[in-house]
């Protein structure tokens, strides 16, 4: 066989002979392959089990539970279900959603500017005796080693704050400041000045130093290199990262409201132990359409960021 498709035949296959081999992506995917063999069999998984005549019948009781109650027995008519969910939201769900979008803006905030201060001292080119300075009378060896002493502690706080997921967080402070918004705030600006303080550091670290130490040897002191060399360069890439985690703390907001932080959680989590099924899907819906509307303005922020950057 001739012509202009032959020879594009056998040029794709030249390309497929010259394609780069690796071995340890080879031994990579055998190894990921077995793993997932050795995890259905240890699981116990029996996928006829999910679909016995058991489970069947839960899910036909399930799908009549989560109707709107006026419109269970009968048929559908979209103004009584309109009706229905409007009273919801007079009732609980507007002020649930709220109320989680206000934990979530304040835990973000507060996150924010607590990070921010402990990124400076984790980051090893600012937290030295004489940042970006060059020259110049060399720091005794004992400042040297309280300035890496004070990186290391940091980093090591960054890694337990972020060590301990936000659902933890929210219960130890639960139970040492009783049922209020405060612990699902503080739970979530923990966990999430641990992730900005860190990514905020490697940052710092990677920041381009020739403005910065322009400006030390100008005798600029830390405080203005930071608020005046630092955060004019880092600003753009923490944004991104402060606009991505908020659409994290939106997510866990909700959740959070389930250990009785009266947000939407909280209300899921009491339609569901009333056996409201319909309300309960009613809500999980309100969350998710709070958490896609979170995600859609944090895109958007990002973007613009990107672009003024």
């Amino acid at each position: 066989m001739n012509g202009p498709g032959a020879d594009r035949e056998r040029a794709v296959e030249a390309l497929w002979a010259l394609r780069p081999r690796s071995r340890f992506l080879k031994i990579s995917l055998l190894l990921l392959g077995l793993f997932m063999i050795a995890a259905w069999f240890l699981g116990d998984f029996h996928p006829a089990d999910a679909f016995s005549a058991h489970r069947l019948r839960n899910l036909d009781r399930f799908l009549e539970e989560v109707r709107p109650y006026p419109l269970q027995g009968r048929a559908w008519d979209w103004g009584i279900a309109a009706r229905w969910a409007g009273a919801i939201l007079t009732d609980r769900g507007a002020e649930a959603a709220l109320a989680t979008l206000a934990i979530a803006v304040l835990a973000i905030v507060l996150a924010a500017g607590f990070s921010f201060g402990l990124s400076l001292l984790a980051a090893r080119n600012f937290a030295t005796a004489e940042p970006f300075l060059s020259g110049g009378r060399a720091p005794s060896r004992l400042v040297r080693s309280g300035w890496r002493l004070a990186v290391a502690v940091t980093r090591l706080l960054l890694i337990f704050l972020r060590a301990l997921p936000e659902y933890v967080w929210a219960f130890l402070l639960l139970s040492m400041l009783g049922p209020s918004a405060w612990p699902a705030v503080l739970a979530l600006a923990l966990h999430n000045a641990g992730i900005l303080g860190r990514l905020n550091a490697e940052t710092i670290e990677n920041s381009p130093p020739a403005n910065l130490a322009a400006l030390r040897a100008l005798g600029s002191k830390r405080s203005q290199i930071a608020l005046i060399g630092l955060a004019p360069q880092i600003l753009p890439r923490y944004l991104l990262y402060f606009f991505y985690r908020w659409e994290t703390c939106v997510r866990e907001a909700t959740i959070l409201g389930m250990l009785g932080v009266v947000s939407l959680g909280y209300w899921i989590a009491d339609a569901r132990t009333r056996g409201q099924s319909d309300t309960f899907l009613f809500l999980i819906l309100l969350g998710a359409l709070i958490v896609l509307l979170g995600d859609l303005l944090s895109a958007l922020a990002r973007r613009l960021v990107r672009q003024a950057s």
